[in-house]
């Protein structure tokens, strides 16, 4: 969807390692390596990649004639966890390398001087998914699919989720509205979600009942425990991804935009499963 949406518009393609020469109107920065549960990626690599990288295609951004720039940087620049609702003047307190080189490089930007005429946008997005999504929808995509009971009802959560076709329709009214001011803003879609909520999805997608049991929060956090101790799929990190909440509040770029989203979040994550089947 992002190689369709670039046709439509004059938009660099940078390729790592180039030079960065921009020649044309738009730059939208997607390169970056994300968060890693695996622990393949090094420290370096996070800010050799996701810090050193976007400060140098960002300064060839400003020696350019290009006149919009959009950096996709993430929410966990400000926290990995929150406790209530996140917003932009949320504090930033990242944890981990991830989260720090997406917000040391949100800083460079932040701090350097921008020629009149140019447009800097940075985007933190929560979730994002659509058709070929990886991670931890396709594991409860497949605990649904094969009739596994979800063991983790008894946690009642609400997640902000980011539509591919939300995002798609962000980056257009970014470009096309000349009265919406640069800035930082929160991705999200409208609407958050339990994991109960998106077990029904799922379900609904396959013709299924939701079998959803409520197994004490107790004994599920020790079998975690145990999953980080032996390196295991079912680990701490993999249960809280799960079972926190993590609410995205996206108001701000809403009253910039002027216009509603335009796909609700179940619509949303109902396309992005059934491009599961």
């Amino acid at each position: 969807m992002i190689s369709e949406f670039a046709k439509d518009y004059d938009i660099t393609r940078c390729p790592r390692g180039s030079d960065f020469c921009f020649d044309h109107n738009i730059v939208i920065h997607l390169a970056g390596i994300s968060h890693d549960l695996k622990n393949a990626s090094s420290s370096h690599d996070y800010y050799e990649v996701n810090t050193e990288m976007t400060k140098s295609i960002f300064d060839a951004f400003l020696l350019s004639d290009s006149r919009i720039f959009i950096y996709l940087s993430s929410v966990k620049a400000v926290a990995d966890r929150i406790l209530s609702e996140l917003t932009e003047e949320s504090e930033p307190n990242p944890v981990g390398d991830y989260g720090r080189s997406k917000l040391f490089a949100e800083l460079y930007i932040q701090e350097s001087e921008v020629p009149l005429g140019k447009k800097v946008f940075i985007l933190r997005p929560c979730m994002i998914h659509g058709p070929g999504n990886t991670g931890n929808l396709n594991l409860l995509y497949n605990f649904v699919s094969k009739g596994m009971p979800w063991p983790l009802g008894s946690y009642d959560n609400r997640r902000s989720y980011c539509s591919i076709d939300n995002l798609m329709f962000i980056f257009r009214e970014l470009i096309e509205n000349q009265d919406i001011p640069s800035g930082v803003y929160n991705v999200a879609d409208d609407i958050p979600l339990s994991t109960n909520e998106v077990i029904s999805i799922i379900a609904d997608s396959r013709r299924k009942k939701p079998r959803i049991i409520k197994i004490p929060k107790q004994f599920v956090e020790n079998i975690a425990k145990i999953g980080t101790i032996l390196n295991l799929p079912v680990n701490e990190e993999r249960l809280h991804k799960l079972t926190d909440s993590y609410v995205v509040c996206n108001r701000k770029l809403i009253k910039a935009i002027g216009k509603d989203l335009p796909v609700s979040s179940r619509e949303g994550l109902s396309r992005t499963i059934k491009s599961f089947l």
